[in-house]
């Protein structure tokens, strides 16, 4: 294997990361006012109890969860900046508003606790659920796009435009995207909480990881069907499993088996969309000899090296260092472990 085929592979395995662990993440995000909302809580201060338990689940990890994709673009500017330059170029749009939802999500998680106010908590819960559901549908349709094919021309320009990322594989990728994170999510709640949000989340994740199977079934055999090779299918039908195997898991209520069932579905799918991209790193629909190869977009040879050695010092210290971080907050939560809030000024849940 040559080092450009290595750091294709290694961006696959950072991807692969960052939407397993961040997945879960987003997924919390959009159960905010499903879980903390009218339907399961009994009051406004029950539903206050119940979204603090929801961030709680996440508070230690998710900051550490958005590393991956820094990781990503930084990697994908190093190894292969002509990929990066039509990229970053061509998708412009999307990934700054992907940028702003992100910051808006985390500013929600820092500030909702500041005031003992329900409007206030209110506004930023809202923060945090459309931080979590844009970056989810976007990262979908921009992935699907990459591997799709968008218009290049020949000196490796995006020639569309926004409406031309918003095609129907693309937004059906967008669409599988936020129900596997919700169900993944759903799965990662019940696998950190006990009692009432434990069960309302197992049934949550039955629900909606049914739609995800069906919706992500499809995509993944519209992209085998398309450009797929033997690899792509074979994980294509490990995906399938895996997830069908999560659902079984969390209805006996294995919720452990669960989440390494949805975990193992995001994977494969990543792998599926590296194995169907590859030799490319972003075909051209304009002219197929305009394609973004792994060899006409990477940097040189000394630069990759370079790159390689410090990626195999580094890589597996902070590896072990985010493990460890689950590992001390690996106990369960219940609203029992959520001390009231100060008295609530204004109205609102």
């Amino acid at each position: 294997m040559d080092l450009a085929t290595f750091w294709f592979v290694l961006l696959g395995v950072l991807w692969t990361g960052y939407l397993v662990l961040e997945g879960f993440d987003f997924g919390v995000g959009m159960l905010l006012p499903v879980l903390g909302g009218k339907r399961y809580a009994t009051d406004a201060a029950d539903a206050q109890k119940r979204r603090r338990v929801l961030l709680n689940t996440i508070g230690p990890v998710w900051d550490g969860n958005e590393v991956w994709v820094l990781t990503a673009g930084g990697a994908t500017f190093a190894a292969f900046p002509h990929w990066y330059a039509t990229l970053f170029s061509g998708f412009y749009l999307p990934l700054l508003v992907i940028l702003v939802a992100l910051i808006v999500r985390n500013l929600g998680f820092e500030y909702r606790h500041k005031r003992e106010d329900a409007r206030w908590k209110a506004r930023w819960d809202q923060a945090i659920f459309w931080g979590s559901l844009v970056p989810a549908l976007l990262w979908g349709v921009a992935l699907t796009n990459i591997v799709r094919g968008v218009p290049i021309d020949a000196e490796k320009e995006f020639t569309g435009n926004v409406l031309t990322l918003l095609n129907p594989m693309s937004l059906l990728g967008g669409l599988v995207f936020v129900a596997l994170f919700v169900t993944h999510g759903a799965i990662f709640v019940a696998l950190k909480t006990d009692g009432q949000i434990r069960l309302e989340a197992r049934l949550i994740a039955q629900r909606v990881g049914a739609v995800a199977a069906v919706l992500a079934v499809v995509l993944l055999l519209w992209l085998g069907l398309t450009d797929g090779k033997l690899a792509s299918w074979v994980t294509t039908v490990v995906a399938a499993v895996a997830l069908l195997g999560a659902l079984a898991a969390n209805r006996a209520g294995r919720e452990g088996w669960a989440f390494i069932g949805t975990a193992t579905t995001i994977a494969m799918s990543v792998a599926t969309y590296f194995l169907v991209l590859f030799p490319n790193v972003m075909p051209s629909t304009t002219n197929p000899t305009y394609n973004l190869t792994i060899d006409n977009a990477s940097s040189t040879e000394y630069t990759l090296k370079v790159m390689t050695i410090v990626a195999l010092v580094f890589t597996p210290i902070v590896l072990l260092y985010q493990g460890w971080t689950y590992w001390v907050f690996r106990k369960r939560l219940t609203v029992k472990h959520i001390p009231d809030d100060a008295q609530l000024v204004g109205t609102g849940s």
